[in-house]
């Protein structure tokens, strides 16, 4: 399987249940791959902007609670 198209068709014919399972495995790894990305960009600086940007929002009372 190494095209989407393979991909596709392979997923298209799995039993409800295999699909259920696939579903939870794929959100399992999307998630992991995005905390990976965020921690990236942690790591990186590219949020540090929109942290000062919401510290300052919070500073000056431009927040409310939820």
């Amino acid at each position: 399987m190494s095209t989407l198209q393979e991909i596709e068709k392979a997923i298209s014919q799995l039993s409800p249940e295999e699909l259920a399972a696939f579903r939870a495995w794929f959100a399992e790894f999307d998630a992991a791959v995005w905390d990976k990305q965020l921690e990236a960009d942690v790591a990186a600086g590219r949020l540090d902007a929109l942290a000062k940007k919401a510290l300052q929002d919070l500073q000056e009372g431009r927040c409310t609670d939820l």
